[in-house]
């Protein structure tokens, strides 16, 4: 497989000083990339600076047939806002020329069904309203699909059916996921590979290898607690 996202000594900082620092790493095509650390650990900022919406230091260099669909961690939707998601679909489809052929297997791919389709913005649950912005973010066919934890709001129940969802997708489009997660059940059953950032670089591998008593216990500071979730989780 080829290499998609190479990342060399990358870094984040505002004028009160550096968010994250030293993260180091490549990845295949097809693969699926979790990255984990406690709030606060600059997660969110550095998948912008993978987006090239955060200055950084470093290099962050994406394959030329690198093709990025993005699902923020949230997007607060006033509930009397008259837009529903087969609104935003089709401007999307005008805007980047896609077809209704392209559209109506991206919505079915997802699982929404008419009724999500026209209801308002507002009104919809939190996962229906993750998996409407999945859809938005897959149309047009990319081959990279980014997540911001995108079970933030979303019950027990629907987390798994989330995640169960992304995997899906990542098996039948053959896309590159990289999904930030609190989730350490997720990354051992989903992720090829780990990144775990704690203002700096942690570890990076398949999680197997790279979530080690010792790196836990520097990521969170826990280990007892955190170690016990790994053990439990490979076995």
């Amino acid at each position: 497989m080829a290499t998609i996202l190479e990342v060399k000594n990358a870094g984040v900082s505002f004028d009160d000083g550096p968010v994250v620092r030293g993260v180091s790493f490549a990845l295949e095509e097809g693969e699926s990339l979790a990255i984990i650390g406690p709030n606060g650990a600059g997660k969110t900022v550095f998948l912008r600076a993978l987006l090239g919406s955060a200055p950084h230091e470093g290099d962050i260099v994406w394959a030329k047939q690198a093709k990025i669909g993005y699902v923020p961690q949230k997007i607060d939707a006033d509930r009397h806002l008259p837009i529903n998601f087969k609104n935003l679909l089709t401007a999307k489809a005008h805007v980047i020329g896609a077809t209704a052929k392209n559209m109506e297997d991206t919505v079915k791919a997802v699982g929404l069904d008419h009724r999500i389709m026209t209801t308002p913005v507002g009104h919809l649950s939190g996962g229906q309203f993750q998996r409407a912005l999945i859809a938005f973010a897959l149309l047009g066919k990319p081959n990279v699909l980014i997540l911001d934890e995108p079970t933030a709001s979303i019950d027990k129940p629907g987390e798994e059916r989330m995640y169960e969802l992304v995997h899906r997708l990542q098996d039948e489009y053959g896309i590159t996921v990289i999904l930030v997660s609190h989730d350490l059940s997720f990354v051992y059953r989903y992720a090829t590979k780990v990144l775990a950032i704690n203002k700096d670089e942690v570890c990076f591998g398949p999680p197997e290898d790279a979530l080690t008593s010792e790196a836990l216990q520097k990521l969170y500071g826990h280990t007892k607690f955190y170690h016990a979730i790994h053990n439990h989780v490979r076995n």
